[in-house]
């Protein structure tokens, strides 16, 4: 008996890893030729192991309660990939839940003609060869924590065409001979998000950087205004300030002075006149004549779109939010001098009770909020993902059950699916969470609700959450958009 189960276990993986390979070309054939992104529950597949596959589906079990199969997803992409779809984004996942549960007797073909209607039958080779064309120069002013992972994130989405596209670095000229390969070194190896998933090589005579074949222009300057963008072949681009030096529109306009720059979008709260934008949130309040636009803070955009979701259901009256965050360059390794209060202390060795403006900057983008929410932080001895503790008093009460369940329906079909992820694992812990590119997730374990009273367990990386919340305003600002399927009710 034992050796049957021995068995059928085996067989049954081996099956599904067949599948599963069988899948890979129909992603990729998707991807180049038709600029379709593939997706199972918000999980992007594209250049997806055959185990990276088979885990993206394991997952669905934590949000429908049963795994899903790449038999049902396979025989989805089978039809897709026969359908001459235009560009879009399709979560291949959800698309084969919603035909499992459908009532209607159609075959699969006419559930999906139905649901992509929009895009079925609307390729056109000759179109579809000049919108892969279509890039978005982007520089980006500083390659620090969040500069890198910005690159890693613009240099994975590249091969699709019509996407936002790499041209070049600056950074300030460093004190060893070979700055170039220590700046293409730190790209390559990460303690935290470890490995490029790639090949990297450097072009020293031209001091560029040759990632997955997307040449980087390296340039050194010491000024925002003292770059002639042109001469490198790069025009009307946006640059992503991640440095945090400037934050008015005196420091950072200084970037618009230069030949070949449209758009500044900075990487930090910004101060005075400048939109902070939370994508998702507020992104529908930017026009054409912004020049200059902030993404906030990471813990912002980890906590803003968890807010509004309850906000709108329940109500919030007030709260308080604490941050438990982890360790940034900011600190020092050991006891030092800091200007700013306690932060001067060994960030390694202990707990840091410090300021965050995160509550306060929430109004700036969910205007209800303004007064509601106070808010402090603690810097941890992690190296990166961080909890935001939501202590709420709201207008409608509400059951842990019932919250929970709300907002795990928020994570999967709304138009905050991107932004929110939720989770019920009573085992997950904060490493687990290392890469994770939605702004929050909700621990659905750690939900506390007494009538009126909730407290929400917000987790994020504050690195990598918060890069491709930057990558979506980027897209955004430079209007490279992708229609999205299911489309959410």
């Amino acid at each position: 008996m034992a050796q049957n189960i021995t068995d059928t276990c085996f067989v049954d993986w081996n099956e599904r890893e067949t599948v599963a390979e069988a899948m890979i070309p129909m992603i990729g054939r998707l991807y180049r030729r038709n600029n379709i992104v593939t997706s199972v529950y918000g999980r992007a597949i594209i250049n997806q192991s055959v185990i990276g596959l088979l885990k993206s589906h394991r997952f669905v079990r934590q949000v429908e309660n049963s795994e899903l199969s790449v038999h049902d997803t396979f025989k989805v992409l089978e039809v897709l990939d026969g359908l001459e779809l235009g560009h879009a984004h399709i979560d291949i996942g959800k698309l084969a839940v919603k035909f499992q549960k459908q009532q209607e007797e159609s075959s699969l073909e006419a559930f999906l003609r139905i649901e992509l209607a929009d895009i079925v039958d609307k390729y056109n080779a000759e179109e579809a060869k000049q919108h892969n064309e279509q890039t978005k120069d982007v520089v980006l002013y500083g390659f620090g924590r969040i500069g890198r992972l910005l690159a890693r994130i613009m240099i994975e989405k590249a091969g699709g065409g019509a996407n936002l596209r790499l041209r070049a670095i600056v950074v300030r000229k460093g004190k060893a001979d070979n700055d170039l390969e220590k700046r293409a070194s730190l790209l390559r190896r990460d303690s935290v998000h470890g490995s490029f998933d790639g090949t990297i090589t450097v072009d020293e005579e031209r001091t560029a950087i040759i990632a997955n074949g997307n040449y980087i222009q390296v340039i050194y300057s010491n000024s925002p205004s003292s770059v002639d963008y042109t001469e490198y072949g790069i025009d009307n681009a946006l640059v992503i300030d991640n440095t945090g030096i400037w934050r008015d529109e005196a420091g950072l306009g200084q970037h618009l002075e230069c030949k070949g720059v449209s758009k500044v979008l900075l990487t930090a709260p910004g101060k005075g006149d400048i939109k902070n934008i939370v994508y998702g949130i507020n992104n529908g309040m930017l026009t054409t004549d912004d020049k200059i636009v902030s993404a906030a803070s990471c813990t912002t955009n980890a906590i803003t779109p968890v807010l509004k979701a309850v906000h709108d259901k329940y109500g919030v009256i007030n709260g308080h939010v604490e941050t438990v965050h982890a360790f940034t360059n900011d600190q020092n390794l050991i006891d030092n001098y800091h200007a700013g209060s306690r932060r001067g202390r060994s960030a390694p060795l202990n707990m840091v009770l410090t300021e965050t403006g995160a509550a306060k900057a929430v109004s700036k983008a969910l205007p209800e909020m303004e007064g509601k929410l106070t808010g402090n932080a603690i810097r941890v001895p992690t190296p990166n993902v961080s909890m935001a503790i939501l202590n709420l008093n709201l207008e409608k009460g509400t059951s842990v059950e019932e919250i929970n369940a709300y907002l795990r329906e928020v994570s999967l079909h709304s138009e905050l699916q991107k932004q929110i992820t939720f989770v019920n694992s009573p085992e997950v812990v904060s490493c687990d969470f290392v890469g994770s590119r939605s702004a929050g997730i909700v621990d659905g374990q750690a939900t506390i609700a007494t009538d009126n009273r909730v407290v929400l367990y917000v987790w994020y990386d504050n690195e990598a959450g918060y890069s491709a919340q930057v990558i979506r305003l980027s897209n955004e600002m430079s209007g490279v958009n992708y229609a999205v399927y299911p489309k959410t009710v």
